[in-house]
């Protein structure tokens, strides 16, 4: 599609960026909304960027892996994080996950030996959800978080 006259597009982006639930990259960004211009869209998106932070707002639009996403300012987070929804990760799960994140790469089976074996379910549980990515790794894997647990966790790695 052709830029049309009287379009405010990078108000289309910072739309675009709300509803998402998740990042998008300039590429999801120009298919979704019809923009053909990858450098339009670029453009448009370093300009919302500079916006939010000559705003006095809560908001900010970061970059994470090459994606967009319009998120609430660290500062702000944790005063209003009891308001979002819970993840849907058992409290076990959770606790896996943080220590995978912390110590990624981690191997399964020192996972399974810190956890015991029903660290397997856990692993499936993250594995479905998507928070984590497994390789295999001579007889055990190799366990790393992806990047839709940083984006899901507002993180800059």
């Amino acid at each position: 599609m052709a830029l049309q006259e009287g379009t405010d597009y990078k108000k289309l982006i910072e739309a675009a960026l709300f509803v998402s639930n998740k990042a998008m990259s300039v590429q999801e960004i120009s298919e979704s909304l019809g923009i053909k211009s990858l450098s339009i869209v670029k453009q448009f998106m370093l300009s919302l960027i500079e916006d939010y932070k000559a705003r006095d707002s809560a908001l900010e639009v970061i970059e994470i892996n090459g994606k967009y996403l319009l998120t609430i300012k660290k500062e702000y987070l944790a005063k209003v994080n009891n308001l979002a929804g819970t993840p849907d990760i058992s409290r076990s799960g959770l606790r896996i996950l943080a220590y995978i994140s912390k110590n990624e790469p981690v191997m399964q089976s020192k996972l399974v030996k810190i956890f015991g074996t029903s660290a397997y379910t856990y692993i499936k549980e993250l594995l479905k959800n998507e928070f984590i990515s497994s390789t295999k790794f001579k007889t055990t894997k190799n366990i790393r978080t992806t990047p839709k647990f940083t984006e899901y966790f507002s993180l800059n790695k």
